[in-house]
């Protein structure tokens, strides 16, 4: 079986900027380590074709993330 390697879509960058666009969120069953924080999708392409890997886009909410109620510290109001 071969491996899967899950990225996603960075939030903060925008259409026709130069900077690296992806996420790698995950991988699983391929011995893989990835040392840097962005990624290019030609990059991450290159790495699945050399490990036999499949890529996998996760799906980015707009929203981003819900808080939940107690998930997160309350400011507190000076």
């Amino acid at each position: 079986m071969a491996g899967k390697i899950f990225y996603r879509e960075r939030r903060k960058v925008e259409e026709g900027e130069k900077h690296p666009r992806f996420n790698v969120v995950a991988v699983a069953d391929v011995n893989l380590k990835i040392h840097s924080k962005h990624l290019r999708k030609g990059e991450l392409k290159m790495i699945a074709d050399a490990v036999g890997a499949e890529l996998v886009e996760l799906e980015v909410d707009d929203k981003g993330h819900k808080m939940a109620s107690g998930d997160h510290k309350k400011k507190r109001e000076d």
